[in-house]
């Protein structure tokens, strides 16, 4: 790869990692540069029903006074990077690759070929169109930075994380089965954030019953972050109509189903791709048994109080030599308390 192009791909890759992580589509940045390297114009995805990156970019000619004789940005001897292949699909936006190619692009360089099959194709139309295509420079950079997304396109389900608070000795309520609150507020505000991080909040009717949770995203004055996550409630039973995740300002979707499998592919063709599972010790139970659990979130504080109420039941595992090994990604101090995560060992 040229350093020309790799120095382009590299600040494309800053621009991507501005998007949201929340919504169906991948976080993309695109530059266009030229014929000395310079950035002419740049963009990246703000989120569904935005301008995709490369459209974005385009924009931004339009306002330099870049246009062709039809008002459209006129894009003519310069070269688009972005990070993933540019789409070949219409949706609530058109295809990128049509957009490119009407612009007048001379060449397009970008790092990673799209995995959606409802997308791809974009790098053929290109070719087809007599532009020079180049892909795979920084591959690598962008698998990471849409290592969440990709997966999700693999497995044709959300991103699952598994979030609990527990004392240090792993129980998650004290024997009358009072839990609220084990950790502190620092910890409880971290919570809030990863659930505005998330698409959806996946709980079980029980836990709704019994604790009547509003399953929001706050801030620290108490006021609802502007994305909210989905509630997604497990089970067969009705939910009560005076129940808090009734108001909830995302809707509710109940699943009157224990089916994990089908509940998560269910989401994903409604284009959640990050689930957080707050819930009870039997469906995460059932969450980590069934190998749907991608990611933990584990809030530990310095407390100990005995007893059986576990974060977790039984997984099925008769001996240490068969338990399930995890690697630790990270590590923050929130007070007195510990947040760890977590990811299943794939070695």
């Amino acid at each position: 790869m040229s350093e020309t192009d790799e120095r382009a791909m590299r600040r494309a890759l800053e621009l991507a990692a501005r998007g949201p992580l929340t919504g169906g589509n991948p976080q993309v940045g695109a530059v266009l540069i030229d014929d000395t390297g310079a950035i002419v114009a740049e963009g990246w995805h703000r989120g569904a029903g935005t301008p995709h990156a490369e459209v974005d970019a385009l924009l931004r000619l339009a306002e330099l006074g870049r246009q062709r004789t039809d008002g459209g940005p006129d894009a003519s001897g310069l070269t688009a990077v972005v990070t993933l292949e540019p789409c070949d699909h219409t949706g609530r936006t058109g295809p990128c690759s049509v957009a490119l190619i009407e612009a007048g692009v001379e060449r397009v360089v970008y790092a990673l070929a799209d995995p959606d099959p409802h997308a791809a194709g974009g790098g053929a139309r290109l070719r087809g169109a007599g532009i020079p295509v180049t892909e795979g420079v920084l591959a690598a950079d962008a698998a990471e930075l849409l290592r969440v997304w990709l997966t999700t396109i693999r497995r044709g389900r959300p991103w699952v994380t598994v979030k609990w608070a527990a004392t240090l000795d792993g129980r998650v309520a004290a024997a009358d089965g009072t839990s609220q609150w084990i950790t502190g507020t620092a910890a409880r505000q971290r919570v809030h954030e990863q659930r505005a991080e998330n698409d959806a909040i996946l709980t079980g009717t029980g836990t709704v019953l019994a604790d009547d949770p509003s399953l929001t995203a706050r801030g620290d004055a108490g006021e609802l972050l502007p994305h909210q996550p989905v509630p997604v409630v497990m089970g067969e039973r009705t939910i009560p109509p005076d129940a808090a995740l009734r108001r909830h300002p995302a809707g509710i979707i109940e699943t009157g189903t224990r089916d994990l499998d089908a509940v998560l592919r269910d989401l994903s063709t409604r284009g959640i791709r990050r689930v957080l599972v707050e819930a009870g010790p039997g469906l995460v139970t059932a969450v980590v048994a069934g190998g749907f659990a991608d990611e933990f979130a584990v809030y530990l504080a310095p407390t100990l109080l005995g007893g059986d109420r576990l974060a977790i039941g039984d997984l099925g595992i008769p001996t240490l030599a068969d338990a399930r090994q995890l690697r630790i990604t990270g590590i923050e101090q929130l007070g007195e308390d510990v947040l760890i995560m977590a990811e299943p060992r794939e070695d």
